[in-house]
């Protein structure tokens, strides 16, 4: 049971992909702080599903694979959402567009990895760059709705958004460099099968002498 927690919460996090989709097209302040709320809900088992995986002893290959893919899948349709709905435009743009590029460099560079047998881990720096970008996005879907709360939401989303792009070419160019030191290595050969020893034909039988 421990270990479908930590992987119904990464499952959840792909799961409401489709009511943010449809908040996004109801009118009024409610379905944006809505959608906030549930994009908020969502980052926090992005930290919840590894820290329970990890303190329980329970991390499996299945949450290993889907965690990222989640994330991803989550943060590249908010951004396309927020832009379709001229929520982000112009020269603000641009740091979504750094922010998905980075997010394939890094996929394909852990692919590539994985396979010669080299981890990947998540530094330090990409976990504060994650961080800000959650926030950053929160306050972008909420927009002008957060004045009554936070005033000046957008601005401060948008301002979020370019710190986390900034961090995110920093972080990329750490995983580049880490890719690249492994260009050489070859993928781990896979030891060759034993082979089964030859029978030898069966022999016809010499007729017997009289």
């Amino acid at each position: 049971m421990a270990t479908r927690i930590p992987n119904l919460l990464t499952f959840s996090r792909i799961a409401v992909i489709p009511v943010l989709v449809a908040l996004f097209w109801v009118s009024g302040d409610g379905a944006r702080w809505t959608a906030c709320g549930l994009f908020t809900l969502a980052g926090i088992t992005d930290y919840l599903d590894g820290y329970l995986a990890r303190s329980w002893g329970e991390q499996s290959q299945l949450g290993e694979l889907l965690d990222p893919i989640a994330d991803k899948l989550l943060v590249a349709t908010v951004l396309f959402l927020l832009a379709a709905f001229g929520r982000i435009g112009g020269i603000t743009l641009l740091p979504a567009i750094v922010i998905l590029c980075r997010e394939i460099l890094v996929s394909g560079l852990r692919e590539f990895l994985a396979g010669i047998n080299v981890g990947m881990p998540v530094t330090r720096l990409a976990k504060w760059k994650t961080g800000i970008q959650m926030v950053a996005i929160g306050f972008l879907i909420v927009g002008d709705a957060g004045d009554v709360i936070i005033p000046h939401a957008q601005a401060i989303g948008v301002t979020g958004l370019w710190l986390a792009a900034a961090l995110t070419v920093v972080t990329g160019y750490d995983y580049l460099h880490a890719g690249i030191m492994h260009l050489d290595r070859e993928p781990t050969a896979r030891p060759p099968a034993a082979r089964q020893p030859k029978q030898a034909a069966p022999s016809a039988a010499r007729p017997a002498r009289p």
